[in-house]
């Protein structure tokens, strides 16, 4: 019992000396300035890759090789989970809607929620996972091998090259995923009906939009584009700007995910208030 007393009273020695006091919050400054050290290299590699996008000699090869890539990667994962979210939804929506003898709303709100929110915002989260850490690790281990010096002492613009074509073909692929999403959702989302029922698939598809507008259709693809550039910009930045060690490599992928997946859901938290505005 005396030893532990002891342990106790040295270790609050120790966190009360003015040293350790100081320490602490010479840390914490460190964290903060670093933090807003990396907002300011983030804003200064957006900047510069807006700057090399509308420049001369534009990469169209490499822009359809990553549009390739990007659909190519994400497409099969994409395809399942459109077809299980629009199946879970009906399922699950369906016992509450025939308690209230409503079961004729089942496609429409179905339909409303895929193309609305559940669509873009599931294929922008799929992307961020496949598509950000491919783009983190892969110019990550381009600048940890020095490939990327060497484009620069061969007077390659790297930014030019490697960036631009990638957030492009993002910000281009990420609608049509979200459209083809939320085509297999209603698909999937009939198959659920057709469970515990029995409606013809012209049937279903006529009353799933009949309560669809412009309105709604309009919004959610648009802020596709802007999911499409925080999952571009993000994987890129995370791998241009990795350490030097192999383990770089590995935290570049990992931290473009983690920070795509944050900034795509602030992203349409932002979506959502304007659309309710407008």
């Amino acid at each position: 019992m005396k030893k532990n007393v002891h342990k106790t009273d040295s270790a609050l020695q120790i966190l009360l000396k003015p040293e350790r006091n100081q320490e602490i919050v010479e840390r914490k400054k460190n964290k903060i300035e670093l933090f807003f050290l990396d907002i300011g290299n983030a804003t200064a590699f957006v900047l510069k890759v807006f700057k090399n996008t509308f420049g001369k000699d534009f990469e169209f090869k490499q822009f359809l090789k990553q549009c390739f890539e990007i659909g190519n990667k994400s497409l099969a994962l994409i395809s399942v989970t459109g077809i299980i979210i629009g199946l879970v939804l009906t399922i699950q929506s369906r016992p509450v809607l025939v308690n209230f003898g409503a079961v004729s709303m089942l496609p429409g709100m179905v339909a409303i929620s895929i193309i609305r929110e559940m669509g873009p915002v599931i294929t922008a989260l799929i992307c961020a996972g496949k598509i950000g850490s491919s783009m983190g690790a892969e110019i990550g281990s381009m600048r940890v091998t020095e490939q990327i010096d060497a484009m620069e002492v061969s007077s390659t613009n790297p930014i030019k090259f490697l960036i631009v074509p990638r957030v492009l073909a993002a910000i281009f692929i990420l609608p049509l995923l979200t459209l083809y999403a939320d085509a297999l959702g209603i698909l999937g989302s009939w198959i659920g009906a057709n469970i515990k029922g029995d409606v013809s698939f012209v049937l279903f598809i006529s009353q799933a939009f009949s309560g669809v507008e412009f309105s709604d259709l309009f919004p959610a693809v648009i802020k596709t584009f802007f999911f499409g550039a925080v999952i571009g910009f993000v994987g890129c930045y995370k791998g241009f700007n990795a350490g030097r060690g192999t383990e770089s490599v590995g935290k570049a992928a990992n931290s473009a995910v983690v920070m795509a997946s944050l900034l795509v859901i602030i992203v349409d938290l932002i979506a959502v208030q304007i659309t309710d505005l407008l």
